[in-house]
């Protein structure tokens, strides 16, 4: 991965940025803070106002943003829009350097990749993990996957946004990324909401369960680089505690929920996976070789 460095940002680079929702504002106004000559486009015109107000062009149409050479930024509601929207035959993009930081999955990403080539594009895919306030800080993520060629040619530049992040070839790896990060978001805090919701039940509010939670998660994200050596190997060596044995705190903690009124829904998927891994005889192995679990797909029960 390549990340922000301390490289100086060119600010003479044109850049355009095509869909000005929240994010699309806040990434057109950290170039025009950059320095970059700046251009936009949207469907509703009117939310280009303060943009150009701060020194943006308005173009006219969405194919008079796109100029040969010139590095365009996309970031609309989904991929069937930016192919309704670059998909007209008027639609030149020959020569152009397309950055797509629209959300979507992998598959539509190497889709989209594939299309934009076609029509003689450059092309970069994109997540921006980050809430548009962040953008042009340090704390806004921006992940792109795709030719490196193309994003080291353009980071400076990019640079402009936060904290940018090469990830590879593979266009659909942004994707990924994105969704991999938003598993790891979900699980914290639904983990964190089933502790408070026990707790709750004795009188003990969120705050000041929050300081002990925070500990505990940061003490667990110490355990992933050894349990991803692993998960690499494929040897499970149970150096710490078997699956069987956190499948019985499993048990202690449906029973502690359903006693004290809480839901178990949470915890009993969880024991539900742990259960047939032991079954298949991983038992007596480390924790990560739940990993075969998750990675299987599984049939919904009618």
């Amino acid at each position: 991965m390549n990340n922000k460095t301390d490289t100086p940002v060119k600010t003479d680079t044109p850049v355009s940025v095509i869909g000005l929702g929240l994010m699309g504002q806040a990434l057109a106004g950290a170039f025009l803070k950059a320095g970059h000559p700046t251009t936009v486009w949207n469907r509703t015109a009117s939310k280009a106002d303060q943009l150009v107000a701060e020194g943006a062009r308005l173009a006219p149409t969405v194919g008079d943003a796109l100029k040969p050479g010139s590095l365009t930024i996309i970031c609309v509601t989904d991929y069937q829009a930016m192919h309704e929207l670059l998909g007209a035959s008027d639609i030149e993009l020959d020569g152009t350097m397309l950055i797509n930081l629209t959300s979507g999955d992998s598959a539509q990403a190497r889709e989209a990749a594939h299309w934009a080539e076609q029509r003689g594009a450059r092309y970069l895919d994109g997540a921006i993990m980050a809430i548009p306030s962040a953008i042009g800080t340090a704390e806004a993520v921006i992940l792109h996957s795709g030719p490196q060629s193309d994003f080291e040619s353009h980071k400076s530049t990019l640079d402009a946004l936060g904290t940018v992040t090469y990830l590879g070839a593979d266009h659909g790896l942004a994707s990924l990324y994105d969704v991999a990060g938003l598993a790891m978001m979900w699980s914290v805090l639904n983990a964190w909401l089933q502790g408070t919701a026990l707790l709750r039940t004795a009188g003990v509010d969120a705050a000041t369960y929050a300081p002990f939670a925070r500990q505990i998660a940061a003490g667990v994200a110490e355990w992933l680089p050894g349990h991803a050596e692993q998960i690499d190997s494929g040897s499970f060596p149970a150096e710490v505690a078997s699956l069987e044995t956190h499948a019985r705190s499993m048990d202690h903690l449906i029973e502690e929920s359903e006693a004290v009124g809480v839901n178990a829904e949470l915890p009993k998927l969880i024991k539900a996976m742990a259960d047939r891994s032991i079954a298949a005889g991983h038992g007596g192995e480390q924790y990560p070789v739940l990993i075969e679990e998750f990675g299987k797909p599984r049939r919904a029960v009618p």
